[in-house]
């Protein structure tokens, strides 16, 4: 949830609606931040806050021993089935809402502990015990606990005497924070068309790395359907540095926020969530976005955001500091001590590059800016019920004031920005998630938003619907662990290194020559969307027309086809040539044929395809393989008569099936039915793109597994170079290849 809950946008809509004309009016008129601001402070009521905290009741974050045994209870259910990591996962929700010091919370632990005993994670296990022992443990269960510790000191005792490494690694140690990483031939331009923008003035090779930038700030997506799935992202990661683990700390105080270690613990409470915490459901009330910019803000503290103002006031640099025909070179500098010098503000700890993103306030709606004033007005009267940050508490030659001034409204004014920057310029930040499907000897995944970031750096980049970068995410998750998740981390450039927050990698996907703009994409892709509905998206949430490469292409296309054009995937029932599109049905393109269909026909045939392999996952997923295999031949029967090996719902069908054939051992069947989904997914995305690379990731997999070592050397190369050039050298998959490419070369 991005913005604001329903509940409350209706709420705020209905005070829009009770505006009188002349107060609307004068509201509409506003263009200055401050005074949007201190409008929407100003005609808050009693009754607002009420319905505030209302509304924020059903996100409720306080501690509940009840909620922490039942947890418990469900994780006693998945140990005794041997499932150890669901089991680890329910005793963390029941550490987190169990309250401190308490009996209930030291059983949670001593809980775990066992479950993380089996998983072979010692060094985890030893830091439950500790942490049991702490809360209190029961004495008379006591002895089982001190067994299970002399337990985990033997397995690492012998580990360490057969110089093998452990199995695990201590809890990410958050240590090292890398600052951006800018490579030499990046520059920054500026022009009234494109305002700021990046260009290589080298050329730049595909998969080589042009920029690496650290997040400003991050907060962690929460789950919106919390009955659809067992555990969400929030049950998953740490709060504060984004990392996967089985054994989270909580914070001492609320259920919601959970850390990988009392590292991460500590420095986010010293950050921003002493602060955040009292109103951690307000917080879920005002969605991702609301609750970045006030992080950003607690971040930034009065005193910096009172510089950064008045030097972009001063220059007039709001909307670019550089002028038009001056390059200036991205430099790093000193990333603690900002230079009034703007070639030297990017970097993650860069608030000046933050704060100069442009807000687009008049792009906004009046609506929508009254919503966006209202929600952090009352968010501000709500953080006034406690005591001010300490950086907006101080000022320079000042000492810390424990009440708050008038002049610091300014807090919420500067939220306010950022959550109107954050419309345009916010970055998910994403991994690769396995679905969880026991049994499963071939496994689906997809790339799923774990966090919301917001990047100095990457900002910079403009959109192009067919961009000629790739980006990767580095969270500090480990590798090691990432399989007892379900989850490969493809997306990790360095598995050795990691860091408090979160930091991307941005690679030349294509190569670069001299002068060339280097282009992200902000979503719509041409692979994935069609040409309106690219463009109509990126008009309503970032406010410009695309006229990229891509769309032109597609524009001069249908210009040329305005009446007839090619239907991409659909062919003749009747002859097998393709089917071109005329106005409400599609006709076959051999003129002597003459067959036709009406769109409406194909539209059904289409459906009625999805619903069959809705089905035939749904029985996959109950492992009953024979049926769902039959339901896939009759569907791939059907969709052959209509449908080209190009059509994407052609790949899906052979995904499927491959799957299917790869769970039974059937090894030679299954990489048959995938090559075959290749087709479609080259087709779609390109023979140089990252689902394709996954694909032959597969196949590798099932000619290894089938012992076929000729082909699954021969598969190999392609895949490490395609997933080499989009997710890095050191991504999981990529070692997994190395791995897989050396025991076969040794079997030769």
């Amino acid at each position: 949830m991005d913005l604001p809950c329903p509940e409350w946008v209706q709420h705020v809509e209905q005070k829009w609606t009770e505006l009188r004309n002349e107060e609307t009016e004068r509201f509409c008129l506003l263009t200055d931040i401050d005074a949007i601001f201190n409008y929407g402070l100003s005609i808050i009521r009693p009754e607002d806050l009420n319905a505030f905290s209302r509304i924020s009741e059903q996100y409720s974050v306080k501690k509940s021993p009840e909620r922490a045994s039942e947890f418990r209870q469900q994780g006693n259910l998945s140990f005794k089935v041997k499932d150890y990591t669901n089991a680890a996962l329910y005793y963390s929700k029941g550490v987190c809402h169990a309250d401190k010091n308490t009996e209930e919370l030291s059983l949670c632990y001593a809980n775990r502990s066992a479950a993380l005993f089996y998983h072979s994670l010692y060094r985890e296990c030893l830091e439950d015990i500790r942490r049991s022992l702490e809360a209190s443990y029961p004495s008379h269960l006591q002895d089982k606990l001190r067994a299970r510790q002399t337990a985990c000191l033997n397995q690492l005792k012998k580990l360490e005497k057969s110089n093998q490494p452990t199995i695990n690694q201590a809890t990410p140690p958050c240590q090292k924070k890398r600052s951006t990483c800018i490579s030499p031939g990046v520059c920054v331009y500026f022009s009234p068309e494109k305002g700021r923008h990046i260009l290589a003035m080298e050329n730049k090779l595909a998969g080589e790395v042009v920029l690496e930038d650290e997040a400003f700030c991050c907060i962690l997506i929460p789950s919106t359907n919390k009955a659809g799935k067992m555990f969400n992202t929030e049950d998953r990661h740490c709060h504060q540095c984004l990392s996967q683990s089985l054994c989270f700390v909580p914070c001492p105080n609320c259920s919601y926020v959970r850390y990988c270690g009392e590292s991460c613990q500590k420095d986010a409470w010293e950050r921003w969530h002493q602060w955040e915490c009292p109103v951690g459901a307000y917080l879920l009330t005002i969605g991702v976005f609301g609750h970045l910019a006030l992080r950003v803000t607690l971040k930034a503290g009065q005193n910096e955001v009172k510089r950064v103002k008045n030097s972009t006031s001063k220059d007039n640099v709001t909307c670019s500091p550089y002028k038009s025909d001056s390059p200036v070179k991205l430099s790093l500098g000193d990333p603690c001590r900002e230079s009034s010098d703007h070639a030297d503000c990017y970097h993650g700890n860069s608030y000046t590059g933050i704060y100069s993103l442009l807000p687009h306030v008049a792009q906004h709606s009046p609506s929508s800016r009254f919503l966006l004033a209202i929600t952090m007005a009352v968010l501000y009267r709500r953080l006034q019920d406690g005591p001010p940050p300490d950086k907006w508490a101080s000022c320079e030659n000042e000492g810390v004031s424990g009440t708050w001034r008038p002049e610091m409204s300014m807090l919420g004014a500067t939220a306010l920005r950022h959550i109107m920057q954050l419309m345009c310029n916010a970055q998910a930040v994403t991994a690769v998630m396995v679905k969880d499907e026991s049994g499963m000897a071939v496994q689906s995944s997809s790339e799923i938003r774990i966090a919301t970031a917001i990047f100095p750096v990457l900002s910079l980049l403009n959109h192009s619907c067919s961009p000629n970068t790739s980006i990767s995410f580095n969270t500090g998750i480990q590798t090691d662990l990432l399989n007892q998740f379900g989850c490969s981390e493809s997306h990790v450039d360095n598995p050795e290194t990691s860091c408090r927050g979160v930091t991307v990698t941005i690679r030349a996907s294509k190569d670069l020559t001299a002068g060339q703009e280097i282009l992200h994409c902000y979503g719509p892709h041409c692979s994935r969307m069609e040409m309106k509905v690219r463009q109509r998206l990126l008009l309503e949430q970032y406010y410009f027309h695309c006229n990229c490469q891509a769309c032109q292409r597609d524009l001069s296309e249908e210009s040329q086809n305005a009446t007839e054009s090619i239907a991409p995937g659909l062919k003749c029932a009747k002859c097998g040539k393709p089917l071109q599109s005329h106005m409400d049905r599609y006709m076959c393109s051999w003129p002597s044929c003459g067959h036709q269909i009406t769109s409406a026909d194909v539209q059904n045939k289409l459906k009625g395809l999805q619903c069959l392999l809705d089905e035939a996952f749904h029985l996959m997923e109950r492992d009953r393989l024979d049926e769902a295999l039959k339901i896939l031949k009759s569907a791939s029967s059907q969709a052959n008569s209509i449908l080209m090996e190009t059509h994407p719902l052609q790949g899906e069908l052979a995904d499927a099936t491959a799957r299917v054939y790869a769970t039974t051992g059937e090894w030679s069947l299954a990489a048959s039915h995938l090559k075959h989904s290749m087709v479609a997914i080259q087709a779609q995305f390109g023979e140089d793109s990252i689902e394709l690379g996954r694909q032959l990731f597969k196949i590798a997999q099932l000619h290894f597994n089938g012992g076929d070592c000729g082909v699954a050397l021969s598969v190999i190369p392609r895949a490490q170079k395609l997933l080499s050039l989009h997710c890095g050298p050191h991504c999981e998959e990529l070692q997994e290849l190395l791995e897989m490419e050396r025991c076969l070369q040794g079997l030769l």
